[in-house]
């Protein structure tokens, strides 16, 4: 009997909490995750870097500009003596010497090699931005699956407290009669032993709820305290939409995109190491300045000042650099060759597993639609049991398992209903509109 004060006790608490809690849909639980899923938020700042590596200031067009100065002073005792014996010193000599130079450099002519570098930098920030839509998708899978899980626990809860209030008011029923010498002490036991196993079955849901909506705050980056009403309707594709997503996939897949992109940058720096074979012509110009200021009486002159403007033509050409650029060439041929196949493969087990997916997907609404009926048959026949066990024409064992009929029913079907939208939500993703489907 304490069971059941402590079970009716937290039933109504829990009837507390909801009461203050706020209401979660599967749109507001998307939008949270966007915002503050830590992963999300590492894939997007990496993405930030290749996006300031594509810049055109990363991209070489532009000229080089350097400029340097500098100050000297020395103090100095000289002292001379010749081969004839003459001889003299000089004490306290100073002399100092100033100077600032710019330069610039600009390369006119690279066989291409900017062109081809800076379009590969554009298509490794084209990359990145898949792989943050990439890692966007799966979070969101990740998402859905949590919500849904605690959507489909919560309706647990609920079938098996159901459960329990039967076997509470049987209990009490046998009580009743027990009293009165109309049923047996084993039936009252009996009846006790159902409450016993319900009550914990009722705990364990609760603490099963429990810890998956810690997950699902986990997920979407909130106090793993934090308590929602979560929206439990559920919707599912009409068969002429899911039709289009399945015919139009191998044109959204967000992975295959990406082997597409790892091919071309392949090919970009295939073509940019190709450009080094030529040589380079680039100009340079200068602007120069010196000046020096020296008092040794016997110097031909005691300041110097000196400025003026250079310029001309460079021409750079590594004829042969060891073999290295030889051996980058082949490698970057294997790198490109490698990247077609790779997206070879990445085609085949996405053919795997978008027919996968969608078979799964019709497969488990049809179980649904099974699950439908059952749950409909179990009803009527507990019904039946209820009434014939009321007036006594069914023993409390017969009734027992049309009631466990019953929960099991509710519970299939009840599993079946999310399982369905979870493997019609995988097949987005695979489908690549799981993105554009969650608003």
């Amino acid at each position: 009997m304490r069971n059941i004060f402590k079970i009716l006790f937290m039933s109504c608490f829990s009837l507390f909490l909801c009461n203050a809690q706020e209401n979660l849909s599967v749109s507001d639980a998307v939008k949270l995750t966007l915002e503050n899923n830590l992963d999300i938020k590492i894939t997007e700042n990496q993405n930030e870097i290749f996006k300031n590596n594509a810049s055109f200031l990363n991209s070489g067009y532009l000229p080089k500009l350097s400029t340097s100065a500098g100050f000297n002073k020395s103090k100095q005792n000289v002292e001379i003596e010749t081969p004839n014996n003459l001889s003299g010193k000089l004490d306290n000599m100073k002399s100092e010497n100033s100077f600032s130079n710019i330069s610039l450099e600009y390369v006119l002519f690279d066989n291409n090699g900017r062109k081809f570098n800076y379009k590969k930098s554009k298509e490794l920030s084209s990359r990145s931005e898949l792989e943050v839509r990439e890692v966007i998708e799966n979070t969101l899978i990740q998402l859905y699956s949590i919500f849904y899980e605690v959507c489909r626990l919560n309706e647990e809860k609920e079938i098996v407290k159901s459960s329990l209030e039967i076997s509470k008011s049987r209990l009490e029923r046998n009580k009743i009669k027990f009293e009165f010498g109309q049923s047996t002490k084993l039936e009252l036991l009996n009846a006790e032993v159902d409450v016993n196993t319900d009550s914990i079955r009722y705990l364990n849901a609760i603490k099963n709820l429990s810890n998956a909506k810690r997950d699902l705050n986990l997920v979407m980056n909130v106090d793993l305290n934090s308590d929602y009403i979560l929206d439990q309707s559920v919707v599912y594709n009409s068969e002429e939409k899911i039709l289009g997503f399945y015919n139009n996939a191998a044109e959204n897949n967000t992975k295959l995109k990406i082997y597409d992109k790892s091919v071309e940058i392949s090919g970009y720096e295939l073509k940019s190491i190709r450009s080094t074979y030529l040589p380079t012509i680039g100009l340079i110009g200068s602007y120069d300045w010196n000046e020096s200021i020296n008092d040794n009486p016997y110097a031909f002159f005691n300041k110097n000042i000196y400025d003026g403007i250079s310029g001309g033509v460079n021409l750079r050409w590594d004829v042969f650099n060891s073999g290295k650029r030889l051996t980058a060439n082949k490698n970057a041929k294997v790198m490109l060759e490698n990247s077609k196949i790779e997206k070879e493969k990445a085609f085949l087990m996405f053919q795997k597993e978008l027919n996968n997916s969608h078979d799964t997907y019709k497969n488990n609404l049809f179980i649904l639609e099974v699950q439908e009926q059952s749950l409909n048959t179990s009803n009527n026949n507990f019904l039946r049991n209820l009434e014939k066990y009321e007036i006594g024409l069914v023993s409390s064992i017969e009734f027992r398992n049309a009631q466990l009929n019953l929960l099991n029913a509710k519970l299939s079907r009840n599993k079946a209903r999310y399982d369905a939208k979870l493997s019609e939500l995988y097949f987005l993703k695979v489908s690549g509109v799981i993105i554009d489907s969650s608003f």
